[in-house]
């Protein structure tokens, strides 16, 4: 090598992350001995020196891991960036959070920003569009960075975990079946992205094994939406007897205009939402809603996280976690 290496040249020597790298080099008890030993064998191959004065000037950054959150308005990623602060903090690091509002100019010059502040590894419930522009960054300066709850970039380039969508959209379709709908819908989620096809892939194969007819209503996932789509049906699609919506807050929304136009939900129209955050319980009539045991979840992230950060290995590319429905009047009356 005819510069000086760098820490970026070890862990590649090493097959780790540089984070994992810099725990070695802080001899951190989060490394484990097979690991530290490999670092230390890639440091005296390459010539490494460490230069501790320029790493005491960064040393404010360590144990630092950096959320970035599309829609922190959402309660649903609300409550999942909550779960995971809380539990890297019991683990001794600290989280430094940003909402990108589904902005991917944002999300890119956030994430430079942490890089710059020196996060020892990302986690991203990521914009969509342009991500090169924010993980290109990512991978060369080797954080370890795992994206959650809607997949962006490849899984084979960037680990992704969520709560199994399609399995959630299957309980959701057979409840209403099992309740006597025949005429199910599906309300909100916007086309070709990936967590739209996966809450609808579930929902498209009940309705295919009993020979039924699906009625899809794309839309932007919020109340508002919601709302004015009770309508839509109403004119539209006056056969629907049953509703899966793409999300809690498209179901809240659905509830409130069907109130306004006097349709009752429960029996004769039957509506299940999708995450079941704690409004859900509160609603009138309650609603049934796909529970993606989001503070779990969480915790689930932030250990798989911290262990990357300790073995230097990541998680494998993709990862699902179990789903489960919650019943409640607004499908059963």
């Amino acid at each position: 090598m005819d510069r000086r290496p760098t820490i970026i040249d070890v862990a590649r020597a090493a097959g780790v992350s540089k984070s994992t790298v810099s725990l070695v080099l802080q001899n951190s008890p989060l490394v484990r001995q097979e690991t530290r030993d490999g670092v230390r064998r890639a440091m005296a191959d390459l010539g490494y020196v460490y230069n501790r004065a320029a790493a005491n000037l960064r040393s404010s950054a360590a144990g630092l891991i950096g959320l970035v959150i599309n829609d922190l308005r959402n309660p649903f990623f609300t409550e999942f960036a909550t779960s995971v602060q809380m539990a890297l903090s019991a683990r001794g690091y600290a989280t430094v959070i940003a909402n990108t509002d589904e902005d991917p100019g944002t999300q890119a010059r956030v994430v430079t920003a942490m890089i710059e502040h020196g996060v020892a590894a990302l986690i991203l419930s990521p914009a969509y569009d342009d991500e090169a522009a924010t993980f290109d960054p990512i991978a060369r300066a080797g954080i370890p960075v795992l994206q959650v709850l809607r997949r962006v970039a490849p899984a084979d380039r960037v680990p992704f975990a969520a709560p199994d969508y399609e399995t959630g959209g299957r309980l959701a379709a057979e409840h209403l079946v099992a309740e006597g709908a025949r005429r199910i819908a599906f309300l909100g989620g916007l086309p070709g992205r990936s967590v739209t096809q996966r809450r609808l892939s579930g929902y498209l194969d009940v309705l295919a094994e009993r020979g039924l007819s699906p009625v899809i209503v794309p839309g932007r996932p919020g109340r508002a939406f919601g709302r004015d789509a009770a309508r839509v049906l109403a004119q539209d699609h006056p056969s629907v007897d049953a509703v899966i919506c793409f999300n809690d807050l498209v179901a809240l929304g659905l509830l409130a205009g069907s109130a306004a136009l006097g349709r009752p939900v429960g029996q004769a129209f039957r509506v299940v939402g999708f995450d079941d955050i704690e409004d859900c319980a509160d609603a009138f009539p309650a609603l049934t809603s796909v529970s993606c045991g989001i503070a779990r979840f969480g915790q689930t992230v932030a250990g798989t996280v911290l262990d990357w950060l300790q073995d230097g290995h990541p998680p494998r590319p993709e990862t699902l976690t179990p789903v489960d429905l919650i019943v409640r009047a607004s499908s059963t009356g």
